[in-house]
């Protein structure tokens, strides 16, 4: 960990004090994959970091004000997401491989972090303005470039002009996100998550180009 971490009460921390503050943080990200967000006590975190609850405080408010620290940190990973659609070509067989790399990246970055996505989704729903904004974050870092790059394609004469690119690239990662969510109901449902690219990727292409996948 690097650059200055704070105390809740303001002090510096040391270097044995950010290592015990990531610890609480690993230990959180840990539940958070295997209990239910709002059965989460400091006390559980704490014993599991094998510190007390008095330590806890001294780094969070509280369970939420440390769930947020894991939150914001992930959103901050999201703008690899970028990277799938920035400057990528969308003609022909490139533009299939495009749409295949995007969904696949998409759907691993949700797996990745399930955990605290599952979190921040069901503060967002609530209406908590700190989640929607992570949320956003993440979201975004695949719908600007995507926006973009439909914007360039109607531009060239390659996509419908009368399509607004900004609503077709958010119902894209509506999509994306939903099927991400739902990864583990697919499986209740017989459907191998590994099946979800040859389905979502010909979808993504006929999105943002108006156009059926090259064979």
């Amino acid at each position: 960990m690097t650059g200055q971490v704070r105390t809740v009460d303001g002090r510096v921390a040391g270097r044995r004090g950010q290592e015990t503050r990531q610890k609480l943080l690993d230990c959180l990200r840990e539940m958070l994959s295997t209990s239910p967000y709002r059965d989460v006590k400091v006390i559980d975190v704490a014993r599991m970091a094998g510190t007390s609850p008095a330590t806890f405080y001294q780094y969070f408010p509280d369970v939420e004000g440390a769930v947020l620290e894991i939150a914001e940190e992930m959103a901050k990973d999201s703008v690899e997401l970028k990277a799938l659609v920035d400057g990528k070509s969308w003609a022909g067989k490139s533009g299939t491989t495009t749409s295949e790399d995007l969904v696949d990246g998409f759907l691993a970055f949700w797996r990745k972090n399930d955990a605290i996505l599952r979190v921040v989704t069901l503060g967002a729903a609530e209406g908590d303005k700190r989640f929607f904004k992570i949320r956003m974050t993440v979201l975004n870092a695949v719908a600007k470039p995507l926006s973009d790059a439909i914007k360039d394609l109607q531009a060239k004469g390659q996509a419908d002009k009368a399509q607004d690119a900004a609503a077709v690239a958010g119902s894209l990662i509506s999509l994306l996100a939903s099927a991400a969510e739902h990864q583990k109901a697919f499986t209740s449902w017989g459907v191998k998550v590994k099946d979800l690219k040859p389905t979502l990727a010909p979808l993504v292409y006929l999105g943002v180009t108006g156009k059926k996948p090259p064979r």
